[in-house]
């Protein structure tokens, strides 16, 4: 038998630090190993800084298995960590690399029984939560007298920003969700049983993991000593996106030693609703008074027209960490400022644009539509699938696929089709008391019907079971104004009437994000304006839909298709051409982030963020016009962060016009 030995490898020759580097790069990856604080510009090279400064510690002699970084992915992890392991032959097996969650799931399973559990905990995930959760409200529903409490998400969703955040959950429903205070004192029991029941099941959710990773390191100072003493260095990605739990954990990891090297920019902190906080950057010397300040400002990514249109708009920023982004590119084409008619006009040119593209060998996967959000693709959406260009929506679902939009419809399907058994049946169950097995039950009572609508508005509710009463009578009320002759030969008023009769303030006991979501509604009311009926607006909406179903991709390249994103989704990513569309005051900057604390330089951030994804073509567009309902339609302003950069130096103006024979 012929025998194979595994040799171990040779040390590593592939250590070439001033040859694989930049000056400013070296100088991150050979500082002392003390605290560090790194800005990192879009395209200046994070990732491969991070990655060598992991390796260049290694190769000074620290143990691998002294070092933690900590990531947001674990794509982002397994990147870094790849190329570590290149660099130094393997050492990176034994780094203590991963997410935040990851990182400290290892941990608890050493320190667990300290906490109640044992180290074999199960990890909730967010549809187990929700099931946990849902058991909780059934539980407190017994005493509420058919008061419907809010859904399992919308309560997980408030607990994990009070975790978070390190925020009390009676202060996070007064500042998110304040519709929801006459459930406070439920909600908190609630919130109790909640918990009690993960301890008692021996399981912790995500959020868990983190709060009892800085339980351990608070309440337990012999487990906090022999975490903390183990990690000579600790590493941070993306530091611009931790909120105040990581933060904390952060430094209380790396105390014993003050051996911290955190990566990130501030320029790019875009999630605030997520707790993010761009002061765990910005306040880092008050926590760490001695860290060295490094910035990367060498851009590889865009051209320099790009970088000084990015530039001049951040510079308005109050709250940052200045730094100036030079290109490494030569030089390229002025990004263009294209003022259009309204959203529809806006549409026609990004599809006709991207269809000329295209024709010139452009790749549909290196283009990007970015918008504020999701609502504000809607019309460009249609005009896509009309002309069959493919895209993909990286922020969800598309438009009329998402959960509130498809109930809105469903009202207007019963409507025109009593008949419809899942438009009742996705309605009914939304209401309390009624749930799968009641909705199929109040629908065989309907269905025998000539018309089951008028019957049921005819209901008397002795006629409904005692537990189903009080949501039937709330559909019921829903359903009724809608009837109005008038009424049902316009879709966009139906709309209205459903959210003015008790929808929208449904919302935030249905859904997370029920502000936004009202905002969908709003924006699905004035599309549906230019159909002369409701028939019209469905029949519409369901030929895209089986258009959309088609696929129009070259079948040679089934990767080729348009990327359609919010902004908040594409921070990371990066296209040779990028379209930002609805650039208007009341639209971006977001009209709620204006009354926050900070809201307006958040915005300029999520800007800022929108423009450094484009390598070569930028357009930024603009409409004149809006349709508003009772005044069809109204001059709308450029956007601040528009007129900002509105120099000739910066940007090329555009002014795009009908065909002559349209």
């Amino acid at each position: 038998m012929k025998k194979y030995v595994l040799t171990s490898p040779a040390a590593s020759s592939r250590l070439d630090f001033e040859s694989d580097l930049n000056p400013q790069q070296l100088a991150v990856v050979s500082a002392p190993a003390a605290a560090s604080l790194v800005i990192a510009g879009a395209g200046t090279g994070k990732t491969r800084t991070l990655t060598y400064r992991v390796a260049y510690l290694i190769d000074q002699g620290l143990p691998p298995s002294a070092l933690m970084l900590c990531t947001f992915t674990n794509k982002a992890a397994r990147e870094m960590l790849s190329r570590v392991d290149h660099l130094t032959a393997g050492h990176a097996r034994q780094v203590w690399g991963g997410t935040f969650h990851h990182l400290a799931n290892r941990l608890l399973r050493e320190f667990a029984p300290l906490l109640g559990y044992t180290a074999g905990f199960s990890i909730l995930d967010q549809e187990d939560n929700r099931e946990l959760m849902s058991a909780c409200i059934a539980e407190a529903e017994k005493t509420t007298q058919g008061k419907m409490l809010p859904r399992a998400g919308v309560l997980c969703d408030l607990l994990s920003f009070a975790c978070n955040t390190l925020t009390p959950l009676d202060q996070v429903i007064v500042q998110r969700a304040p519709t929801l205070m006459r459930h406070q004192d439920k909600i908190l029991t609630i919130a109790r049983a909640f918990r009690a029941r993960k301890l008692a099941i021996n399981a912790m959710d995500f959020d868990d993991l983190l709060t009892n990773h800085l339980r351990l390191l608070c309440e337990f100072p012999e487990a906090a000593a022999s975490i903390t003493e183990r990690f000579l260095h600790v590493l941070v990605d993306e530091y611009q996106d931790t909120n105040a739990l990581q933060c904390e954990l952060v430094d209380r990891m790396a105390a014993a030693h003050g051996a911290l090297t955190v990566v990130g920019d501030d320029a790019q902190s875009i999630y605030a609703f997520r707790g993010a906080d761009p002061n765990n950057m910005t306040q880092f010397h008050e926590r760490w008074p001695e860290a060295c300040l490094f910035k990367l400002e060498t851009n590889y990514r865009s051209t320099p027209e790009v970088l000084s249109l990015a530039n001049q708009s951040i510079q308005n920023n109050r709250q940052q960490i200045p730094k100036e982004l030079s290109a490494v590119r030569l030089g390229g084409t002025l990004p263009a400022q294209v003022t259009v008619r309204d959203v529809n006009m806006q549409a026609s040119f990004v599809a006709q644009r991207i269809t000329e593209l295209v024709a010139d060998d452009v790749s549909l996967r290196d283009m990007a539509v970015l918008y504020r959000a999701h609502n504000h693709s809607l019309e460009l959406q249609v005009e896509l699938t009309r002309r069959e260009i493919p895209y993909v929506v990286r922020s969800g679902v598309r438009f009329f696929e998402q959960a509130h939009i498809k109930d809105v419809l469903s009202y207007l399907r019963i409507l025109e089709n009593p008949h419809d058994e899942l438009s009742w049946t996705r309605l009914l169950k939304m209401q309390p008391g009624i749930g799968r097995s009641g909705a199929a039950s109040l629908f065989r009572k309907l269905q025998g019907n000539a018309d089951p609508l008028d019957y049921a508005l005819g209901l008397e509710s002795q006629e409904i079971p005692a537990r189903a009463r009080k949501g039937w009578q709330q559909l019921c009320v829903q359903l009724q104004p809608m009837t109005d002759p008038v009424l049902r030969q316009d879709a966009a008023a139906l709309i209205e009437s459903l959210m003015a009769g008790g929808y929208r303030a449904l919302l935030p006991e249905l859904y997370p994000n029920a502000q936004s979501r009202a905002e969908d509604i709003e924006q699905l009311a004035l599309y549906a304006v230019h159909f002369e009926s409701p028939s019209a607006f469905l029949s519409e909406l369901n030929l895209l839909s089986e258009f959309g179903a088609e696929t129009t991709a070259d079948k040679s390249r089934p990767e080729d298709h348009l990327t359609l994103s919010t902004i908040h989704q594409a921070k990371g990513l990066e296209w040779k051409t990028v379209f930002v569309i609805g650039l208007n005051e009341g639209l971006f900057p977001h009209p709620r982030s204006l009354h926050e604390e900070g809201g307006e330089e958040e915005e300029r951030r999520l800007f800022y963020v929108s423009v450094t994804r484009c390598k070569d073509e930028l357009y930024l567009l603009a409409p004149l016009v809006v349709d508003r309902r009772g005044q069809r339609r109204s001059v709308i302003k450029p956007s601040r962060f528009v007129k900002e950069v509105d120099s000739p130096d910066l940007v090329e103006r555009w002014s795009v016009a009908d065909s002559p024979g349209l």
